[in-house]
């Protein structure tokens, strides 16, 4: 058994309790396929939002509700076979962490509801017809604030290094969405009389020859354009940025706490919970095709001090204010 296929079984068909069984068969047991490009080990906060968000809402989970995990551990290949043994597992739902995932499960079925927890883009990515009325078998909550939280990034590293001119942007172009975002960068980049430094990294292995190109660019900052590949790279990440004095900042709280100077974005895990009502609306009778894509309304910034401090960064008070957490 391959390793990945382990670690899924818990929490899926094999592992479900007694109760479960005996609900089966006394009433309904709704199944909830679980398709992220994460490893289990690297985003276990998310796994347990999303399950929160079905207690707060009446569910028992392991009881009348079984939540059948697929993993693909930072790597795009295995999406599509794991999407496929979902849809043969005759779940009720995929609840789909990224774009990708989300791609994957489109292509297993055309007829199991799709809820995504945080859709890149998903009427360009051409998941939905609208955000108001998506049309087809795919709903959620979408990732995108709209094009200046790019430059509200860059505003926050300006802030911390007043002198700022050059500004690496780590990005993978398998992930599409980041075409647009790396656009947009650049639009905000050149508004602040800032110049981009892009270096790609498709995988793990390529970060560090990415960095390598940033630093011979004489980058002096980073801005990671997080996709689920980087997200589950993001602590090697963070300690070869640090390794190279170069303050960063990314789309979500969890590369701060992996030790990047800042994050600036959506509340992940609130994304995941919340995703939970749209689960619990298509058990009622909703159809997908009905449900408006709900679109981020909170946003934190997050400042890392230990690494701040690393790099012998002095941060304004005002910076510090605007804080919404603070990793000491």
């Amino acid at each position: 058994m391959h390793r990945r296929e382990f670690i899924c079984l818990i929490g899926g068909t094999a592992a479900w309790p007694r109760s479960a069984r005996a609900q089966q068969r006394t009433g309904r047991v709704y199944r909830v396929g679980y398709l992220a490009i994460g490893s289990r080990e690297q985003t276990p906060h998310l796994a347990k939002a999303f399950e929160d968000g079905l207690r707060s809402l009446g569910y028992r989970v392991g009881e009348n509700v079984v939540v059948v995990y697929r993993f693909a551990d930072g790597a795009m290949e295995p999406l599509l076979a794991l999407a496929a043994d979902l849809v043969r597992l005759g779940v009720d739902i995929i609840v789909c962490g990224n774009n990708d995932a989300t791609a994957a499960a489109m292509k297993a079925t055309m007829t199991i509801p799709i809820v995504m927890t945080n859709g890149a883009d998903p009427v360009s990515a051409g998941f939905v017809a609208s955000l108001a009325r998506p049309g087809g078998n795919v709903t959620g909550l979408s990732s995108e604030p709209g094009d200046e939280i790019y430059g509200k990034r860059l505003q926050f590293l300006k802030e911390a290094l007043p002198n700022l001119s050059r500004v690496g942007v780590l990005w993978n172009p398998n992930f599409v969405p980041n075409q647009s975002r790396l656009r947009s960068s650049q639009e905000a980049a050149q508004a602040l009389g800032l110049t981009l430094v892009p270096a790609e990294a498709r995988g793990p292995d390529a970060v560090g020859q990415a960095f390598a190109t940033m630093v011979r660019e004489r980058a002096e900052v980073l801005v990671v354009l997080s996709d689920g590949v980087l997200f589950n790279a993001r602590g090697q990440i963070a300690v070869i940025a640090t390794r190279n004095r170069l303050p960063a900042i990314s789309a979500v709280r969890e590369y701060a706490e992996a030790g990047l100077f800042l994050s600036y974005g959506i509340d992940l895990p609130d994304q995941f919970r919340r995703s939970a009502i749209a689960v619990d609306k298509i058990f009622k009778g909703a159809k997908p095709a009905d449900l408006p894509i709900e679109q981020p309304t909170k946003f934190e910034l997050v400042i890392n001090l230990k690494t701040a401090k690393a790099l012998g960064l002095e941060l304004s008070p005002s910076l510090l204010a605007r804080a919404d957490g603070v990793i000491e």
